[in-house]
């Protein structure tokens, strides 16, 4: 899990937005230093608007990255993500980034990559699968949500589905899928976990994988106010090595951290 070493802070223009499903969006921002420094599993803070309000602002994960141009993935939940998703092209932002460590990739150490994620945790897997494609490494996506209306695939190949209520794919949830497709594929070769979504789907996840020593690397979400470790907004509690309690800064020990550490 590589740590961004290069930071910036650019004043850019929204140069397209693209519908991903109900309530999110897709933008591009051209950013050339971020894209040129940016791994799969880092983030990005943006300045929304010059206005006061909203003050903060917001964390997104870089959803892909092509040329000089990031993407970033974002649903309508409240004011900030509300402007962002109604706003134009050609309006501006201040994004700094990329932020926090990264997937770990080319490490050699897995044949497989079985990308997991549940609703708005698709957003770094297009990144992450342009890499993985990149270095010649085999990928699944498994994608998860409540309904059809809550699976997010756009730019996504090879994927398989679940949805609680059946209304596509396999019925039940994500974790269910991987077993699923773990049986099926006789768990062939050396396989590495990575997921991002909500935190009752990765805790189920890191358990599940940690009981069948499976590596498993997960994308957390928090409030990141500065993105840099000053704020302290964004404190989770995980396990150290010993299995003791111990807080982080995700922003900075993140947002990529080893399942071992959030199976408690």
């Amino acid at each position: 899990m590589l740590q961004t070493s290069t930071i910036t802070d650019i004043r850019t223009r929204i140069s397209a937005i693209r519908p991903a499903g109900t309530d999110v969006s897709i933008l591009s921002l051209p950013c050339p230093e971020i894209a040129a420094a940016a791994r799969p599993g880092n983030f990005v803070n943006i300045k929304i608007n010059a206005a006061d309000q909203p003050l903060l602002r917001r964390p997104f994960c870089i959803h892909n990255v092509e040329g000089d141009t990031i993407d970033v993935m974002v649903k309508n939940v409240g004011r900030g993500t509300s402007l962002l998703c109604e706003a134009s092209c050609g309006e501006s932002l201040l994004v700094l980034g990329p932020l926090g460590n990264s997937f770990s990739t080319g490490t050699g150490d897995f044949d497989t990559a079985l990308c997991v994620s549940g609703g708005i945790g698709t957003a770094p897997m297009r990144f992450l699968e342009t890499t993985l494609a990149s270095e010649g490494i085999a990928f699944h996506h498994l994608v998860g949500g409540r309904s059809h209306a809550d699976l997010l695939t756009s730019g996504l190949s090879n994927v398989s589905t679940a949805t609680d209520d059946g209304s596509e794919g396999f019925r039940g949830n994500v974790v269910e899928l991987l077993e699923t497709h773990l049986a099926e594929q006789n768990a062939a070769g050396r396989v590495k976990v990575f997921a991002c979504g909500p935190n009752p789907m990765l805790k189920a996840l890191a358990r599940f994988c940690r009981d069948r020593a499976i590596a498993c690397e997960l994308s957390l979400e928090s409030i990141m106010g500065c993105g840099v470790g000053i704020c302290y907004g964004c404190m989770v509690e995980l396990s150290n090595a010993d299995g003791q309690k111990e807080s982080i800064l995700l922003c900075r020990e993140g947002p990529v951290i080893d399942g071992e550490r959030f199976t408690a």
